[in-house]
């Protein structure tokens, strides 16, 4: 979300492990898997992560490591270039396949070409991306006043005080912390036009996008949003699963869903399907939308998805690492533990009335941006 042009932010995660000011990236790897620790860093949207998975015991020592990667990467000149044409060929290979097409397109169609939701990463990017956009990135960017550090397991007593001694012992980085920029909000730009088309020739299979901005996980209409949506699309015994992949045999799988973002949401459906059958499979997607939109659902199907959403929970809170993950889902959003109280209220309380009124609310077919990769059989 922050990054001035595509491919900064990502790029200056990755290159954080080439190398510090007292490790090579060789040492770095070699340190941490000697404690048997592992590190993983990633991009998001709206948060970078570096994660450490470590034994108790060795904590302290695999810190160190994670300190050092955090406060004092080197962004070595000869690891950058290495990256950005590794990346290149990456780029160049996903860009022949139709569900990466789809994917990019439909968000730029969702949010418009200059918000940085909307953005992807275009073939010139690779050769404007410069290391001093990296160092910099990482200098406004990464600093103890912009930094929240989550710990979950079976943690050792002394965990605060290790952890202060790491990161928290005086301010690291720029002391500026840079507040989160709300004007974007302004410059989503939803295409007018409702149906899109990349044809590729000589595509065996079809991608489908179809969706619209909507709300996330903020929002009042949240939580019996994603009951309606679990019912159409947001499990293996949905009715686009049941009626696309079970009754018509147009693809091997097909769902829904609300993605949550911080400064924004949208709902999509996505498939990929045999080119001979992208038209049909079009058409049996907005019957399903249709239906569910005209008709109640029944009442012994709505208990059944009630009864999934709620025993799917139980399952993904299963162990530390999975409660961190969940905890880490609101503190992005600046909620607290009321969101799963109310969730788990609104899965048991909802109605068949609120769940059409919801449909015909959110899921016009007028308001669903349609996107296809491939051919039209």
């Amino acid at each position: 979300f922050y990054q001035p042009n595509a491919l900064i932010a990502s790029t200056t995660n990755a290159l954080m492990e080439s190398g510090t000011r007292s490790y090579t990236a060789n040492q770095l790897s070699e340190g941490v898997d000697f404690y048997g620790s592992f590190l993983e860093l990633q991009v998001e949207q709206d948060f970078a992560t570096i994660t450490l998975f470590s034994l108790n015991k060795y904590l302290k020592e695999s810190l160190k490591f994670v300190e050092e990667v955090i406060k004092s990467p080197t962004f070595p000149e000869s690891e950058f270039k290495i990256h950005i044409t590794n990346k290149r060929q990456k780029h160049a290979i996903n860009s022949q396949k139709v569900n990466i097409l789809a994917r990019r397109k439909f968000t730029e169609l969702l949010f418009g070409q200059e918000h940085p939701y909307g953005i992807d990463v275009k073939d010139d990017d690779f050769d404007t991306i410069t290391l001093a956009d990296v160092q910099t990135f990482f200098r406004n960017r990464y600093n103890s006043q912009n930094c929240t550090i989550i710990a979950s397991g079976n943690l050792p007593l002394d965990i605060l005080e290790t952890l202060n001694n790491s990161f928290g012992a005086k301010p690291w980085g720029i002391s500026e912390q840079i507040a989160r920029d709300e004007s974007f909000n302004k410059l989503i730009r939803s295409t007018s036009t409702q149906k899109h088309f990349i044809e590729k020739d000589d595509a065996i299979q079809s991608a489908i996008r179809v969706g619209r901005i909507l709300f996330n996980k903020t929002h009042p209409d949240y939580f019996k949003f994603q009951v309606l949506n679990t019912i159409l699309g947001g499990y293996f015994g949905s009715r686009l699963m049941a009626n696309i992949r079970e009754d018509k045999g147009y693809t091997y799988g097909i769902g829904s869903g609300l993605n949550n973002l911080v400064h924004a949401g949208y709902f999509y459906i996505s498939t990929e399907v045999g080119a001979d059958v992208t038209n049909q499979t079009l058409e049996e997607i907005y019957k399903e939308i249709k239906l569910i939109r005209e008709n109640l659902i029944d009442d012994k199907e709505l208990e059944t998805v009630r009864n999934y959403i709620l025993g799917h929970f139980l399952r993904s809170v299963d162990g530390p690492f999975s409660l961190a993950d969940k905890f880490k889902a609101i503190w992005e959003f600046g909620l607290d533990y009321d969101f799963y109280d109310n969730y788990f209220a609104a899965v048991k309380s909802v109605t068949t009335l609120e769940l059409r009124e919801l449909a015909n609310k959110y899921l016009q077919e007028r308001d669903l941006i349609e996107c296809v990769a491939g051919k039209k059989g």
